[in-house]
């Protein structure tokens, strides 16, 4: 039986950043409610709403101190259930984060657990010895810098964390969390949540014997950025367990009489390892396929991955733009002019595989990452000097020119950082055919009216020469044209197709002539067998 997202396409709302709706400055749940008709007319099926619950705000949401409820600063569970009713009215589906990895320090599951060793939920939380010489129990480390230990004096043990101290990791070993986080799903979807989105899905569960792992190379060197330290070693103790997928089968079953969906962030960049989260139905419904964030703009490199990311993952993947923990596309492809026209094109390309392609808010204006120097709210620039923090990717959505853009009339949590963004406003661009905005519509339009694309799960790579990509499916073809920087701009990239049809490109430019397609550069078309089309 087909799934309700098998070919759907989704998008990301960070919420402190998307829609304010009372003037302090954080996006909240009113704020979304407010513009899900932009949503439902920009042509996304399924919204991803990053954490609104109750939290002390160490990492924006992401330390949650209830897992049933709602921080009063984003609204309450009114504000979701109204939030939900009106987006199904719409034919969106509302998908929310779930934290399950770790909590908040302020949690009262944790508040208990440090009250003594023998405290109701002590074990509900990882605690182990330390070292003879008084060292943390083993060589882990937090993505956020430093050891993912700390210790708690009064008891004389070490809790774990692979983020902040202030993010405690629950003990997956324990059934009594398994059941807890059983009641949390069946909370939601009995309030018409249609998913969820799970913070670090590889995470959760630990070797038993708490190994240390062990180093890929050279021992990281001094004053290393907190992600180098984490790269430099093989996880194989701490994360990526087989054991976890016991979970979300268990998850699935759960969520089974709600036709709910497990969308999982497993932040892996071997496809082959990711797509064991969702092979054959068993686990996950999706994961994030993250090679896609971390490939250059480069022909072959584009290619390669792809090609290899869809022969491991198929329509189990989703393939996110941007997100809020990478920069934005438009950012990653050179800024500017030029970014968003290659994020506009790369999106069309992502639009034409098996899966679901997910933008993040922003992204379809053409956005890049604001400039935020001297504002910095990430804990990560916060707490480790000269690190490269994610705040750039996360500021304000820019809705109409003026004063607060249309996110607030207060002042915002964190700047803008756009002295552009008056022209890139949403409001600007509606209307304008040549807009980001507009071309973003078009694109979704077409992918929607294309039964290729919907229903065909299978892709061929078709033979190319030259700086093109180029993905089959069915009757439908994609090619994007990958310029080189510094690369002529008025270079047209020729790639034969036949008796085809042109139904969608990116940017202006693109056309058949004589059974070829002529793209100009930094831009994707979609052809289709005109065999197929009468």
């Amino acid at each position: 039986m087909t799934s309700w997202w098998s070919g759907a396409v989704g998008y990301q709302i960070y919420i402190r950043s998307f829609s304010d709706s009372d003037g302090d400055g954080v996006g909240d749940l009113a704020g979304i409610r407010a513009r899900l008709s932009y949503l439902a007319d920009l042509g996304v099926d399924i919204v991803w709403i990053t954490p609104f619950y109750p939290s002390p705000g160490a990492d924006h949401g992401y330390d949650v101190a209830d897992y049933t409820g709602v921080d009063p600063m984003f609204g309450s569970l009114d504000d979701v259930a109204a939030l939900v009713s009106e987006a199904h009215d719409l034919g969106l589906r509302i998908v929310i984060d779930l934290v399950p990895n770790h909590s908040s320090d302020q949690h009262p599951w944790f508040v208990d657990a440090r009250s003594g060793p023998d405290a109701r939920h002590r074990d509900w939380y990882v605690w182990r010895e330390g070292g003879p010489d008084g060292s943390p129990p083993n060589n882990w480390v937090s993505n956020f810098g430093g050891p993912a230990w700390t210790y708690d004096e009064p008891s004389g043990e070490w809790f774990m964390h692979l983020f902040l101290p202030e993010q405690p990791d629950l003990n997956w070993a324990n059934e009594e969390v398994r059941d807890a986080f059983d009641d949390v799903l069946r909370a939601w979807a009995e309030l018409g949540v249609d998913g969820f989105r799970i913070d670090v899905a590889h995470s959760l569960i630990e070797h038993p014997d708490f190994l240390d792992n062990p180093l890929r190379g050279a021992p990281p060197p001094p004053g290393a950025s907190p992600s180098e330290v984490f790269d430099a070693y093989d996880h194989v103790h701490d994360q990526d367990r087989p054991e976890v997928l016991d979970i979300y089968r268990r998850w699935s079953r759960v969520l089974e009489s709600h036709d709910g969906l497990l969308l999982g962030e497993v932040y892996l960049l071997d496809t082959d390892e990711v797509a064991r989260y969702v092979r054959d139905g068993d686990g996950l419904d999706l994961a994030f396929c993250f090679p896609v964030l971390r490939t250059p703009w480069d022909a072959e490199a584009i290619r390669s991955m792809l090609e290899r990311s869809v022969a491991a993952g198929g329509d189990a993947f989703a393939w996110p733009l941007s997100s809020h923990d990478d920069p934005h596309a438009a950012t990653r492809f050179g800024g500017g002019e030029v970014g968003a026209r290659r994020s506009a094109a790369y999106f069309a390309l992502l639009c034409a595989l098996p899966g679901v392609p997910f933008l993040y808010q922003g992204d379809e204006l053409g956005l890049d990452d604001g400039e935020v120097s001297g504002a910095f709210a990430d804990p990560i620039a916060v707490r480790n000097p000269g690190a490269v923090g994610r705040d750039g990717s996360r500021t304000p959505m820019i809705w109409e020119p003026g004063p607060g853009h249309g996110f607030t009339t207060g002042t915002p949590w964190l700047p803008f950082g756009r002295p552009d963004a008056d022209e890139h406003a949403a409001s600007v661009q509606a209307g304008d055919p040549g807009s980001a905005l507009e071309r973003t519509r078009a694109l979704l339009a077409t992918r929607r009216q294309l039964p290729d694309l919907r229903d065909d799960l299978t892709a061929s790579w078709p033979d190319v020469d030259g700086p093109l990509v180029a993905v089959r499916r069915g009757s439908t073809t994609a090619v994007l044209h990958v310029a080189a920087d510094g690369a002529d701009q008025g270079a047209v990239a020729t790639f034969e197709v036949g008796d085809v049809e042109l139904v969608h490109a990116s940017a202006d430019g693109a056309t058949v002539e004589d059974g070829a397609l002529r793209l100009p550069p930094d831009c994707t078309a979609f052809v289709v067998d005109r065999t197929a089309r009468s």
